[in-house]
């Protein structure tokens, strides 16, 4: 009875020590410096990396994306996507094991009724049972039992941090592959206008060939030309199919045609904060996942460590029996025993201290992995803000070759009309204007999915 005591003074002592202490995050983090302060250049109005205390993140996606059709899109996907039904799965299975660990913590229970019949010598029967309940209870005095239920606990933190993650991806996924297929629709509808153009010009030119006024080879040179946009206008077609099916494959769905805007109704927040990059560290998912990773590595290391400590089982049972000292009896007794049992390992041919040294090296792997994961985040956040700005600047430039390219094109059929401009510097004129025409429905598409790397970079898209 005085060891009894011995070692629970012993645990109350060991209850400030390492075994009993709770995970706190690191505090050498590379979070101060985590944004850049020189990553924006030539600033717009609508863009600022200043640390403000909310960000684009802080959103919630259906302020992010107002398009009732994307929108509609992306609750199908959150609703049927398998990834994201995989998550849920795994969540479920952290919060099932965070339940047994907390259960842990009572005594188990066990009624294991039993009863024979025994006959000697072709004698009477002799006829005995038991109806034993037996208890079995294990005293967390060194922490096992508690750094398991701290451990599961991370796991499920974790878990949630994974299917918060997969629902960025899919909600990210979901509206880069809308955006895409409408700038492919802008383009085919860009390509089937100048094709219309094409056909009409190459009817006008064989008319002129036939009173002379025009010559072969520009007649040649416009089937020439109107072949090649039929070809490219074909592929845009094909692209555009397979955008559709793509988009069915992640919202989980059999392959249809997809209900849409088009392009030029989309908008998204003018103002896009990065906010402090502390925020990172709780609002990202897979940062979040990493330290989780970390805490629960944190408490398999005290596990580990209490492993070399003794641990206490308390026992006993209760039951009723006709069988008492191997004298029958009828109609019974009771049956009582309780019994203490303490084991303390003394060798176990290095396999403790193996362990110990296996979960100290993979709480280290556990930290670095997450220093690593929040330097990631602040490299995709800083190449996010950057490419928002640039998308930007390249959408305007390409704008305004438009507008010159355009001039350029009715000066070209003016001069041409009055024969003071060849074919060929009508065609270049066009095919220039059309390639720039493409190219600005491209830099929107590219805008576009930059804001959208970006919400998803500082943590955006839970559901």
């Amino acid at each position: 009875m005085k060891q009894l005591i011995y070692i629970i003074a012993g645990a109350t002592l060991l209850s400030g020590c390492k075994l009993y202490s709770s995970y706190e995050r690191p505090d050498d983090l590379p979070v101060d410096s985590l944004y850049r302060t020189d990553n924006v250049v030539a600033p717009t109005p609508t863009t600022t990396n200043r640390a403000d205390t909310t960000s684009l993140g802080d959103l919630p996606w259906r302020e992010v994306f107002t398009d009732p059709l994307l929108q509609s899109l992306i609750e199908e996907g959150l609703a049927n996507n398998t990834d994201m039904q995989v998550a849920l799965l795994r969540l479920d299975q952290a919060q099932a094991q965070l339940k047994g660990a907390k259960l842990a913590f009572l005594p188990s229970l066990t009624f294991s009724p039993n009863g024979s019949l025994t006959s000697t010598d072709g004698g009477k029967a002799v006829k005995t049972y038991e109806l034993p309940l037996e208890a079995s209870w294990t005293v967390d005095l060194f922490g096992n039992l508690r750094n398991a239920k701290k451990g599961a606990q991370a796991t499920l933190l974790m878990q949630e941090a994974y299917r918060q993650a997969v629902c960025a991806q899919v909600i990210a996924t979901i509206a880069n592959d809308y955006f895409s297929l409408l700038m492919l629709d802008s383009q085919i509808e860009i390509s089937q206008s100048t094709l219309d153009l094409w056909q009409e010009q190459v009817r006008t030119i064989a008319a002129k060939l036939k009173v002379g006024s025009e010559t072969e080879n520009a007649l040649t040179q416009a089937r020439a030309s109107l072949y090649q946009l039929e070809a490219t206008h074909n592929d845009l077609l094909r692209q555009q199919r397979e955008a559709e099916n793509a988009l069915c494959t992640v919202l989980g769905v059999t392959y249809r045609s997809i209900q849409r805007s088009s392009l030029d109704k989309q908008t998204l927040p003018e103002t896009l904060t990065t906010g402090v990059p502390l925020r990172l560290l709780s609002r990202r998912p897979d940062v979040v996942q990493a330290e989780m990773t970390l805490a629960n590595a944190y408490y398999t290391t005290n596990q580990a460590r209490a492993a070399f400590y003794p641990s206490l089982t308390l026992s006993g049972s209760a039951g009723w029996t006709n069988s008492l000292g191997g004298v029958v009896s009828n109609p019974g007794g009771w049956l009582l025993e309780a019994l203490a049992s303490l084991s303390q390992p003394i060798f176990n041919r290095g396999q403790l201290k193996m362990n110990l040294r296996v979960s100290k090296d993979d709480e280290e792997i556990a930290k670095l992995e997450y220093k690593q994961a929040i330097l990631d985040a602040g490299e995709e956040v800083n190449n996010a803000l950057y490419a928002v700005q640039s998308a930007q600047r390249s959408l305007e430039s390409h704008q305004k070759q438009c507008g010159e390219l355009e001039r350029t094109v009715s000066t070209s059929q003016t001069l041409y009309k009055t024969g003071n401009a060849t074919y060929l510097e009508l065609l270049s004129a066009r095919e220039s204007l059309l390639n720039a025409q493409l190219s600005v429905v491209s830099d929107k598409l590219t805008a576009l999915q930059a804001v959208i790397t970006l919400y998803q970079a500082l943590g955006g898209g839970r559901a």
